[in-house]
């Protein structure tokens, strides 16, 4: 039977813990040079609505290590992107693919996708949700943490996408979630609401040093988001005193690791100082995209 993830509620803590083990091994195995053509002759689709850095590379790179084939999809470049619909677009690629990844504009897209297909979907970012950033920042945490139930994850900057699936998973794996952001800018209600639901705990302010207090994982985000650039004067002047720095740190308990999702606006959200500094664990978080979605591919692809 085809699963689907497009959210990161989709998965239960459970399999998290056991996505994140297997993407813990996939990583060992690449750095002793082990061959891993787990999916070899299977082709993965990406559709890119969005550009991307981390995303398509990772998962291109996933594919490669497995053997496989990725085909990147631009929707200039498919029918998609002249009318036809996004139904008729999953009952064709279903045809031909093994799995789709698509990173796109609305959350809409992938529901319709998931819907219509007889493959596997993963979102790999919507207008609500980034469930594949959140797998890889799991894998981090535990990394330097050893567990993820009962650290303090602080959440500073936007009430965004990120932020959403952040919210969730945090719910889902038993952590103390604060995020602070101005007033406008917090997570959505339903998404608070779904939290609540699933027993997570967590607190809404617009102080950032409450949020910094004590924090094990303090993480932030730009603030302008791609589809925000109209509101890029008035979010710079909001945000202004939500930045990542030095001061904010302090507050925070000495091993507390800084994460970003990058690409980063450094000077804005975070200085230099705190992201190239011995606290961060940024690009150690990008990579991990790679493991932790070699991972969600073999679950749903093998």
């Amino acid at each position: 039977m085809k699963r689907d993830i497009l959210s990161i509620t989709d998965l239960s803590r459970e399999e998290i813990y056991e996505l994140l083990g297997s993407a813990a091994d996939l990583k060992e195995k690449r750095k002793a040079g082990e061959p891993t053509e787990y999916l070899k002759n299977k082709s993965l689709g990406m559709i890119f609505e969005k550009s991307s850095t981390r995303t398509r590379v990772s998962f291109e790179v996933g594919m490669t290590d497995f053997g496989g084939h990725a085909l990147y999809l631009n929707p200039r470049d498919i029918q998609i992107g002249r009318g036809e619909t996004i139904e008729d677009t999953a009952r064709t690629l279903s045809g031909y693919l093994h799995g789709l990844m698509a990173r796109v504009m609305s959350h809409e897209t992938v529901k319709k996708l998931a819907e219509y297909s007889t493959i596997p979907i993963i979102n790999a970012l919507s207008d609500r949700e980034h469930p594949c950033q959140i797998l890889g920042d799991f894998m981090t945490i535990m990394e330097y943490k050893n567990r993820l139930e009962g650290l303090k994850f602080a959440w500073v900057g936007d009430g965004n996408n990120v932020c959403n699936s952040a919210l969730l998973g945090s719910a889902v794996m038993g952590m103390e979630f604060v995020v602070a952001c101005p007033k406008g800018y917090e997570p959505k209600t339903e998404f608070l609401e779904k939290a609540k639901a699933l027993g997570g705990k967590f607190t809404i302010t617009d102080d950032p040093k409450a949020a910094a207090k004590d924090a094990d994982v303090i993480y932030t985000d730009v603030w302008v988001s791609m589809g925000d650039e109209e509101e890029q004067e008035k979010r710079l002047k909001d945000f202004v005193t939500f930045q990542v720095n030095t001061a904010l740190l302090s507050l925070a308990k000495p091993d507390v690791i800084v994460m970003h999702c990058l690409p980063a606006r450094r000077g804005l959200e975070i200085t230099d100082e705190v992201m190239d500094g011995p606290n961060s664990v940024v690009f150690e978080e990008a990579e991990n995209r790679l493991h932790a979605q070699k991972a969600l591919m073999l679950k749903l692809m093998r």
